[in-house]
């Protein structure tokens, strides 16, 4: 079973880090669409993604064009907090692209229009004060889903 997680333009080294040790202990792919706000050299990646990278399946791309290319997938999720179904709603089918935008702006609307019947989005308390999970949570529950679905193949 293939589970891929989609980082489009992220920019928080920290997220990213803790993205790719749970990418490594679920073994799920990891695809980083550029621009990053950071090097995936940067010491704040790497003590996040702890002594895990070498474990690590990691695509970067320069573009969301030139991950369309490569992959062309047609069960591509987007995670996002303008989305009306719940990340539960979906029976996920392998291969799995589970699309995760920026920190500070989420998926752009392009994006979300063209793939408009899978968005999805993890439920939250709606306060004033707070928009929306951590990143790398929000991956976590997201990509647990999937692998509970496939009830957890390959995994102790």
């Amino acid at each position: 079973m293939a589970l891929n997680i989609v980082l489009h333009e992220p920019e928080i080294p920290q997220n990213t880090g803790s993205i790719a040790r749970t990418c490594v202990l679920s073994g799920a792919r990891l695809h980083i669409i550029k621009p990053m706000g950071f090097s995936l050299e940067s010491r704040q990646v790497k003590r996040a993604g702890l002594d895990y990278w070498h474990l690590l399946d990691l695509t970067v791309y320069e573009s969301f064009a030139e991950f369309l290319t490569v992959h062309e997938p047609t069960n591509l999720y987007c995670a996002t907090t303008k989305g009306d179904a719940l990340y539960s709603d979906y029976v996920y089918t392998d291969p799995t692209f589970l699309l995760f935008g920026k920190e500070t702006a989420g998926l752009p609307k392009d994006i979300l229009n063209r793939f408009s019947d899978h968005l999805t989005k993890v439920p939250m308390i709606r306060h004033q004060d707070a928009r929306s999970l951590n990143l790398s949570n929000a991956v976590a529950v997201m990509a647990y889903e999937v692998l509970r679905q496939w009830n957890f193949s390959g995994m102790r």
